[in-house]
């Protein structure tokens, strides 16, 4: 088992990725697998030192030991940052516009949705007309179900055309290859055979499937997906990044102790080995 913690350092962490985090530590020491620490710093304005600090300082207070990745913020800037693979990510934006998956548009996702099965049209019919600083969508055919089976036997059938319909695959004005692209990549290049998300990223497991199928990316067929419930606030709401009283770091000034969260992930990695096993 090859598994990775990969947070984006785009806020300071909150309980829901304490939980991602301890449910891959779990089953990477239960299979005697390897734990990569890769983190997610494709969006290079968002990100600041103080998050990537935070990453790390979760994972000392979590008791988690990776195996592999950078040891601080100077060693992700030299050696592990994203930042230095841009030229991997956009060999792949290259391909599919030259397969023809992507097409340059600068419709707002709203008429995105509202076009719903009309067709894939934009002002720009020939491509090689799109200004610089164009974002560029994948061409999502209506009606396509991507397919696969979770570790554990659940099976999903996810329409994306309806649960992503033509995202975005190169950024507006940045011309920065979307993040779809770059985990991609990335799981690929690092041998990742087990991922392991949040329920909320299941249609971004989708889109990968279609992007690594169409590109003909035959060791990606071969992951094993897990999609865990997501840990939620009194009003059921998910939680996102903060400097306030949910996230990581206010908790740990506080004391808050982190047995109750690190049970709950035992548990919910003891069902899921139990579904696996029968």
């Amino acid at each position: 088992m090859r598994a990775r913690i990969a947070p984006t350092p785009s806020g300071f962490l909150h309980v829901g990725n304490a939980f991602n985090f301890l449910v891959i530590a779990e089953l990477v020491k239960t299979f005697g697998g390897t734990l990569v620490l890769r983190i997610d710093d494709l969006d290079a304005g968002r990100v600041r030192k103080e998050y990537v600090e935070d990453v790390f300082s979760t994972l000392e207070w979590l008791g988690i030991q990776v195996d592999e990745g950078p040891s601080g913020w100077d060693d992700l800037r030299r050696s592990w940052s994203q930042q230095l693979r841009l030229d991997h990510y956009r060999s792949v934006v290259e391909t599919l516009k030259a397969l023809g998956w992507l097409y340059p548009c600068t419709c707002s996702r709203t008429r995105i949705e509202r076009r719903g099965t009309g067709p894939h049209t934009c002002p720009f019919a020939d491509p090689s007309e799109a200004p610089p600083g164009t974002p560029w969508r994948l061409r999502v055919p209506v009606g396509h179900a991507v397919r696969w089976v979770e570790w554990g036997g659940s099976e999903h059938v996810i329409d994306l055309a309806t649960a992503m319909p033509d995202p975005v695959m190169v950024q507006r004005d940045t011309e920065r290859p979307a993040y779809q692209i770059a985990s991609l990549v990335d799981d690929l290049e690092m041998r990742i055979d087990h991922i392991v998300r949040g329920a909320d990223l299941v249609p971004s497991t989708a889109c990968q499937l279609y992007l690594a199928q169409g590109l003909d990316m035959r060791p990606f067929e071969h992951v094993r997906f897990h999609h865990h419930p997501l840990i939620t606030d009194p009003a059921g709401r998910k939680f996102s990044k903060s400097a306030g009283a949910t996230s990581l770091r206010s908790m740990r000034q506080a004391g808050v102790p982190i047995g109750p969260m690190a049970d709950r992930a035992k548990a919910h990695v003891e069902a899921l080995l139990a579904r696996i096993n029968g």
